[in-house]
């Protein structure tokens, strides 16, 4: 079936809210939510072939290493999978002092009371419970008018409070999700918080939960924070209440909805770390708490060694992240642009290690989250000389003159093309091993002889020609002018730079010459050894070497 011309026949924009004095477009979010993992139970239930009890256990302990202090771990009374993890939890003392488990049930007796039991003895815990209230589920699901909804919810409370008052040994809290509130009216959704309010009578000491899923992402994010503004003008007992939210990404924006959210004043996300969930995902929690740092406001999660995280997830998960994942994919940090690459080595170049961060096309410091500089740049048929010498520098410590970095980028330019792939800073390095230092046809050196007096250098060098020793032999104001007088060809140097390759005892010289032969192009050398002189030596003779070879194949 095609797109229909005319879509407002069958779809309609979602009504907006009036709130001519709404404060959160003018905020900006300063502190960090209280975080809620829902990878155990959200994410899990979502998944082709869900975890089994390992996976979710190594998947607890990681959430735990992170930082997040709740987390749903399950929904026991519909799976005995989940009931047998939270006891194994419990029983086997897996759970930290500083974290709370949160267990999610339906609001029914039975289900209720087998949640209850599976988080028997626990020394902290969240009863999770919810019931729609979105008028097509009213109306479509369950048949209920909103006197029948409000019942359920409030007979649900009544319920859990009985069941905690009657095991005192836990430190309860509770949670309350009108499920859809997205696309509930909000009035009728404070109307169902404030009547479950009236039976769990919070306090500021102790706070009810009440979590408002954008279980459907049905509209732009800015009316999903105008429905979160205006429930917290409106629910009873503001202060002791924490507003959570749960989103969606039904529309891909379930991290702006998010972070408009909090702007709004909520208090609590729920959400999964790298977003998965039904259909289009749960909110990333990873990228919401990196866009909190990025903007000098500390998550309270420890993401310092994010590809170890992004691990065990696709592990347990049997899910890859995105490549191009904001933060967490391969090619994330990366840039295959010439001109990208260009302006993120000059950015390194210039960043002041104390200073703020402003490295150009990268938000955020690879190395904060554990990410080695050398992924940042990529090596392609579409990338530049910037990102080849920056590799090079990282890696190996060569540092190529400007000339030359353009000269190697076309070589390394033919190869990826003849590839088809991108390269890696090791083959960049066996390339130009290849083509520079190891050209020694038909020159290649064996020793040589060096005497300097009175500003002038005597070389004998002994050089071996297709299985023929030589001995060549010239006098200049130094090493590498007297080496040119005494070469059997008409060479001249257009260029020459040095620097060290490491330091101390294991330190090398790098050395590199551009020569011109006869009439020919520019062409240079490449020469690396303990010492100086014989590293310029070689380098010399790498660039003869290559300008001889270039002008027999064009004879040829």
């Amino acid at each position: 079936m095609p797109m229909i011309d005319n879509p407002s026949s069958r779809y309609r924009a979602f009504p907006t809210l009036d709130i001519p004095d709404r404060q959160w477009p003018s905020r900006t979010i300063t502190e960090a939510p209280i975080w809620l993992s829902s990878d155990l139970r959200d994410g899990n239930q979502s998944l082709i072939e869900p975890m089994d009890a390992d996976k979710k256990m190594r998947f607890f302990k990681t959430l735990v290493q992170v930082g997040i202090k709740e987390i749903e771990v399950g929904f026991p009374s519909a799976s005995q999978t989940d009931f047998d993890f939270v006891r194994e939890l419990i029983e086997g003392g897996h759970i930290p002092d500083d974290v709370t488990i949160q267990v999610l049930t339906q609001a029914r007796e039975d289900l209720i009371e087998r949640t209850f039991d599976s988080v028997k003895n626990a020394k902290r815990a969240i009863i999770h419970y919810y019931n729609a209230t979105a008028p097509s589920f009213r109306r479509i699901v369950f048949n209920q008018d909103k006197a029948g909804v409000v019942d359920i919810a409030v007979s649900a409370a009544q319920i859990i409070t009985r069941l905690a008052a009657e095991r005192p040994e836990t430190d309860w809290r509770f949670e309350y999700s009108p499920e859809v509130f997205s696309s509930t009216e909000t009035d009728f959704a404070v109307e169902v918080c404030n009547a479950v309010i009236d039976v769990f009578q919070p306090t500021p000491e102790n706070k009810l939960i009440l979590n408002l899923p954008a279980t459907i992402e049905a509209a732009t994010p800015n009316i999903y924070a105008d429905q979160i503004e205006w429930f917290g003008r409106h629910i009873n007992r503001r202060d002791s209440v924490l507003i959570s939210l749960h989103t969606h990404n039904d529309r891909g924006t379930g991290v702006a909805a998010t972070e408009l959210g909090l702007m709004a004043g909520a208090d609590r996300v729920e959400g999964c770390l790298f977003g998965n969930g039904e259909r289009t995902g749960n909110v990333d929690l990873v990228t919401v708490a990196l866009n909190m740092y990025t903007q000098g406001v500390h998550p309270g999660l420890d993401f310092s060694d994010i590809d170890a995280v992004r691990k065990v997830v696709e592990e347990c998960n049997q899910l890859p992240v995105h490549p191009r994942h904001p933060y967490v994919g391969d090619l994330v940090h990366t840039a295959f642009s010439g001109s990208h690459q260009d302006a993120i080595r000059k950015g390194f170049a210039q960043q002041d290690p104390d200073g703020i961060w402003s490295v150009p096309y990268l938000p955020i410091d690879p190395a904060d989250i554990g990410r080695s500089y050398e992924a940042v740049i990529r090596v392609n048929s579409q990338s530049g000389k910037g990102g080849i010498t920056y590799l090079l520098e990282q890696e190996y410590g060569i540092s190529l003159p400007r000339r030359m970095q353009i000269e190697f980028s076309q070589v390394v330019q033919r190869e990826t093309d003849r590839l088809g792939l991108e390269m890696t800073a090791d083959q960049i390095y066996q390339l130009l091993d290849q083509e520079y230092l190891q050209a020694s046809t038909p020159y290649a050196l064996i020793r040589h002889r060096l005497q300097e007096e009175n500003g002038t250098s005597a070389v004998d060098v002994e050089i071996l020609n297709e299985g023929e020793t030589q001995h060549w032999r010239g006098l200049g104001k130094g090493p590498l002018e007297a080496l040119v007088a005494g070469l059997p060809d008409q060479v001249k140097i257009m260029d020459y730079h040095e620097h060290a390759i490491g330091s101390g005892t294991n330190a090398k010289a790098a050395a590199y010459v551009e020569i011109r032969l006869d009439n020919g192009r520019p062409l240079h050398g490449v020469g690396i050894d303990e010492n100086l002189t014989t590293a310029s030596f070689r380098a010399l003779l790498s660039a003869l070497n290559r300008a001889l070879g270039e002008a027999a194949r064009q004879a040829a």
